[in-house]
């Protein structure tokens, strides 16, 4: 049999580790073939575990593998060889991933080199890849040697629990090691805050936006009430939605102008050591998900008609709510003399304005009127998450002096 020499020479030119490699990913076609043969003809339990199955046995150790593929080959250079300016833009191109999906497995690949004992229970399936990505982040924002030191704590919550119960973990943490750079990264998603409503189009708005933590677990609380199906609801999730949203619009036209009226409340829970500042506090939680700074439970305390906030610390005596509550003639008083926000230079309404504690109430400031003055949501933020110092002048006026060492409102650097 005559042969023109072509195939043989290319099998020769295949290195080793490529036969390799082609063995190995036929094996793993045919044993993906056997799971989806078996998937199909499940039921019941049995349907359940192989679900169970093939995150465990499957996708998560395959994911662990390509991050170590990831690491090599961002080491190695090679995708320059294929013209990609980063390995970012080859994950994309060549392994079709989203821009945010290829970013996170090169940074799960980077940090994970770092965390041994995360990169083994990665491979073993032990935790999936969400989990490993949010271990991931903690270790940019914190650095790995820091998660190293709870590697072992932190598994352990992963381990069980859901991905999004343990951000809240993961976030706490990072409070507790770090909690200027807890501040700094509210602070930046804070900046990147917006919200956009088109011209109509066919009938149709478009509603596009991002909130910070704190402004989606308010909206997300002053909705729930205008949630629930009624009877031969047809309305599906996102229906439900957008009636509440305009519900909520509806009914806060004809709200209370009086800041001690009923509002939505926020709960944050938040120990003592956070109210009060002390160094190495966890985080506070919202109820719903998400944390934020220490500053943003303090402003909070400000004025509990907003947000009440449990101690979960021990507490030899439950401190009265109603004592960091503006009562009604209180707020009545505080209205007629301040008139609108007094920061300097601002005039936002009454019903934009906080009532603020001049000696915050987190360190002993009674809700007395000598000790209370009217901020609008930005500038009382300002005062407790930025370090904004705001006083009262004998004559009466107020005066507003920035901090002495400014809190950066950049995200953590790597």
């Amino acid at each position: 049999m005559v042969h023109d020499g072509s195939m043989a020479v290319a099998e020769v030119e295949r290195k080793p580790g490529t036969r390799r490699l082609d063995a190995a990913m036929q094996s793993l076609r045919a044993g993906v073939r056997a799971v989806s043969d078996c998937v199909r003809d499940a039921d019941g339990e049995t349907l359940g575990e192989a679900l169970i199955q093939i995150r465990e046995a499957g996708i998560d150790p395959l994911e662990a593998a390509f991050a170590t593929g990831v690491r090599r080959f961002d080491k190695s250079g090679e995708y320059k060889a294929d013209g990609a300016l980063s390995l970012t833009a080859w994950l994309r191109w060549k392994c079709k991933l989203s821009g945010g999906a290829a970013t996170e497995r090169v940074e799960v690949a980077r940090q994970l080199e770092k965390l041994p004992q995360i990169e083994a229970a990665f491979a073993k399936g032990d935790v999936g890849f969400q989990h490993v990505a949010v271990l991931a982040r903690t270790a940019e924002h914190v650095g790995a040697a820091a998660v190293r030191k709870e590697e072992d704590t932190l598994l352990q919550a992963a381990q069980t629990m859901d991905p999004g119960q343990f951000v809240t973990v993961a976030k706490n943490f990072e409070h507790r090691v770090d909690a200027a750079g807890a501040l700094a990264e509210a602070n930046h998603a804070y900046q990147r805050r917006y919200f956009h409503i088109s011209e109509p189009v066919d009938g149709l708005v478009r509603l596009d936006g991002l909130l910070d933590a704190e402004g989606g677990a308010t909206l997300r609380t002053a909705l729930q009430p205008f949630m629930k199906p009624v009877k031969d609801d047809a309305r599906n999730y996102g229906q439900r939605s957008v009636d509440a949203l305009m519900e909520l619009c509806r009914q806060g036209s004809g709200s209370k102008r009086d800041g001690a009226g009923p509002r939505p409340q926020l709960i944050i829970r938040a120990s003592l050591d956070t109210l009060a500042g002390i160094p190495g506090a966890p985080a506070g939680e919202l109820e719903g998900g998400g944390t934020v700074p220490a500053e943003t439970a303090q402003r909070y305390a400000c004025d509990s008609a907003i947000s009440r906030i449990t101690g979960q610390g021990e507490l030899e005596h439950e401190l009265n709510h109603a004592s960091r509550t503006l009562p009604a003639a209180t707020r009545r008083a505080l209205e007629a003399r301040d008139r609108h926000c007094v920061f300097v230079g601002c005039t936002r309404p009454l019903n934009w304005c906080d009532g603020h504690h001049l000696v915050w109430w987190t360190r002993g400031g009674p809700t007395a009127l000598p000790n209370l003055a009217l901020l609008c949501r930005p500038h009382h933020r300002m005062v407790h998450e930025e370090g904004w110092i705001l006083e009262r002048m004998k004559e009466g006026h107020w005066r507003a002096k920035p901090p002495l060492h400014p809190v950066p409102a950049n995200a953590h650097s790597a």
